[in-house]
């Protein structure tokens, strides 16, 4: 059948009027940014994720470890982030044999920073039972980023005084944070340079009665102003030769704390 020139045109324009009338579809609005509430390095904090949520995995080691300290057994304890809790990966069979004589427990969870620590000393991972003859502390490199080193060390110092409190007769020894690197060649940059202040402000905090201050940075070769793979295979956490390294620098001190 031949459609005329005018027929077209109208059916043409039909099409145009009844697509004007067909609503638009709606567009779903952008979810709103996560706003991450402030953490102060002095102000104890839980660990939020990317979707400005409580980190489940935190929660989840944080309630293991009041777990451990209401069986009351633990006499040594360390606290810290992914290198304290890499006792468990990397340094498991050095731990076994440098520390298994003094029933210890660990008390390190990945990407803590001093705020997150202090919340957890604070909500019962130091209450009695437990009473550790020691606790091993060395936490601030995450906070490296975004803190200044005053502030860093005043969360050190308020986790100190936290454990003071919560365990008046456990001895402290207090580790200098550790080097860390740059990548990808290991030099020891800027944050290196910003742990150096912390370390310096918090090594007042030793008293040689009850705070003991240790920094075994140095036994972590440096060649040419460098960290190695062998030791820190990403410049930041340890291989399990870093971690006898670890062992063998506290040994001594640890085993007089533990008497």
């Amino acid at each position: 059948m031949k459609i005329t020139s005018l027929a077209l045109s109208l059916l043409l324009l039909a099409t145009t009027a009844l697509r004007a009338q067909t609503p638009a579809p709606a567009v779903k609005p952008a979810a709103p940014a996560v706003v991450m509430p402030p953490q102060p390095p002095d102000v104890p904090a839980e660990k939020y994720g990317k979707d400005g949520k409580i980190n489940p995995g935190f929660i989840a080691s944080h309630e293991k470890f009041v777990k451990i300290a209401k069986e009351g057994m633990a006499q040594l304890v360390f606290l810290g982030d992914s290198i304290t809790a890499g006792w468990a990966g990397n340094g498991k069979e050095v731990w076994a044999k440098a520390f298994a004589g003094y029933t210890p427990a660990n008390f390190g969870i990945g990407g803590d920073r001093t705020q997150h620590v202090l919340w957890r000393v604070q909500n019962g991972e130091l209450e009695a039972p437990l009473k550790p003859k020691a606790v091993v502390l060395m936490i601030g490199t995450n906070n490296v980023g975004g803190d200044s080193p005053e502030g860093i060390a005043k969360g050190v110092t308020t986790i100190v005084e936290t454990i003071r409190a919560k365990q008046p007769q456990a001895k402290i020894l207090l580790l200098a944070v550790f080097p860390r690197g740059d990548k990808p060649t290991g030099k020891l940059g800027a944050a290196n340079d910003k742990i150096k202040q912390v370390n310096a402000i918090i090594s007042k905090l030793n008293d040689d009665k009850n705070i003991f201050f240790l920094d075994i940075g140095s036994k972590f070769p440096q060649p040419e102003g460098a960290l190695t793979k062998e030791i820190m295979p990403d410049f930041l956490h340890l291989s399990p030769a870093g971690y006898q390294i670890w062992a063998d620098a506290i040994g001594p001190k640890l085993a007089e704390l533990m008497k």
